[in-house]
């Protein structure tokens, strides 16, 4: 089938992307930027020791974040192609269109939701908390000048028609070309349930592209991750200098409203294993312990994807064919961890830089941000890059990530433990689902 084939040379292809950042120490590395930049920063910052004239500092600051934002465009170049790609892939997994529409049917409208409530969660708790507001006075110049020739296009004068419409992209190519993210997850996910519905011989060219388009994705990624550190330092080092002493509260507000986000939905996911899938907590945490562990330490859902499927057939007693549908796909589409974080870093970036969203546009961020974690890869610092092209669509300068990157590392563990967790959670819920209706 065509299915398990791309699924397998997929899978090792990205296995092999992961272990060779996991091997670099590669969050160290960012840490260590991370803290450096912010002590340089301090002491040439004019809020700080200011050790040299404000014009030289600034100057410095500039050429001081180049590799950051090198490293920036980089991930741009490439995200929209990889999203197509593994939107694409991780619909031609889900085996045949006998088994989408019966399985699908359940478990893809199920995580569409849960991707709605995530995302969901994380705009309500950054929207309440607003830690982008603890910044001060001193960025609204720096905010003005970044965000002069920015600004979301909003749909504001549109009828719901006209809004429903205009989310079909006519231009596949335009819409690509101006980073308008719904669109592009919309027909990457036409492109793959029609190479789905065709026949293999038809499909496979198609599957064969879609299969170098990530794999070449990912390479660039991965050469960009090399940057990551000198990235980190050298836009901490220009944040601090811009910004000052009032920027790292921010940054502790915003981890703060991320956690909180991701322990409510891991509260949700028992909830949901207890009422739906007959798992009280504690057993159901039990079982999934290890892969929860291994997720945290690797943030790469596709790493231990293996192991996922080992803890639902071993552990929690789920069938084969349920286990081996519901958690590749889940792999690739259910990300709430991260769209809760994308919201959050969305919501707290606008507030950092005065980017008012109207309520439209909230839910234009809404829809972007789902269709954006679905269509994220489950490897490490793909979610970032992610976030970077999400940015540009709502008038916040990229470069901004910049101020939340250095932090990003351990954020990345939780999150990933949360999506894994997810799968499992799904798993459990789908097995109960199709006993009860299929048995």
């Amino acid at each position: 089938m065509l299915a398990p084939m791309a699924f397998s040379r997929r899978e090792q292809s990205l296995s092999q992307s992961i272990g060779a950042l996991i091997a670099q120490h590669l969050w160290a590395k960012i840490l260590l930027g991370m803290v450096l930049g912010t002590l340089t920063g301090l002491v040439l910052s004019p809020g700080g020791l200011a050790l040299l004239e404000n014009d030289t500092v600034l100057m410095a600051a500039e050429w001081i974040a180049l590799p950051g934002v090198i490293f920036l465009e980089m991930l741009k170049m490439v995200v929209i192609p990889l999203i197509i790609c593994s939107i694409a892939l991780g619909i031609l997994t889900s085996g045949s269109p006998h088994q989408l529409k019966r399985m699908g049917a359940f478990i893809v409208p199920y995580f569409i939701i849960t991707s709605f409530v995530a995302v969901g969660i994380g705009l309500a708790i950054t929207l309440i908390i607003q830690p982008g507001h603890t910044v001060g006075t001193s960025i609204d110049t720096l905010a003005a000048a970044m965000t002069a020739d920015g600004g979301i296009k909003t749909f504001d004068d549109l009828t719901v028609p006209q809004r429903i419409v205009n989310l079909i992209p006519s231009n596949f190519v335009e819409a690509a070309m101006q980073t308008d993210m719904l669109k592009v997850v919309i027909g990457a996910i036409f492109l793959g349930v029609a190479a789905l519905t065709i026949p293999r011989e038809i499909a496979k060219p198609f599957e064969d592209l879609c299969l170098f388009g990530q794999v070449a994705a990912m390479k660039i990624i991965s050469w960009a991750m090399a940057l990551a550190p000198y990235a980190v330092f050298g836009l901490m080092v220009d944040a601090m200098v811009r910004l000052g002493f009032d920027i790292l509260t921010a940054i502790g507000w915003y981890m703060g409203c991320v956690l909180l986000g991701l322990v409510i939905i891991l509260g949700l996911y028992l909830f949901g294993a207890a009422v739906f899938g007959h798992r009280p907590p504690f057993e159901f945490l039990r079982a999934i312990r290890d892969v929860q562990l291994l997720a945290f330490s690797t943030s790469s859902s596709a790493a231990v994807m293996p192991l996922s499927i080992r803890a639902a057939e071993e552990n929690l007693g789920v069938s084969e064919d349920i286990s081996r549908f519901v958690i590749p796909v889940g792999t690739t589409i259910n990300m709430d961890g991260t769209g809760l974080y994308q919201a959050v870093a969305a919501v707290f970036l606008c507030q950092i830089f005065k980017v008012d969203l109207s309520f439209t546009e909230m839910i234009l961020l809404l829809c972007t941000t789902v269709g954006a974690s679905i269509g994220t890869p489950a490897t490490p610092g793909v979610g970032i890059a992610v976030l970077a092209t999400i940015l540009s669509g709502i008038g916040v300068p990229p470069a901004g990530i910049g101020i939340i990157f250095g932090v990003d590392r351990i954020l990345d563990m939780c999150r990933t433990t949360i999506n894994v967790t997810g799968d499992l959670t799904a798993v459990v819920i789908m097995d109960k689902w199709m006993k009860k209706n299929f048995a």
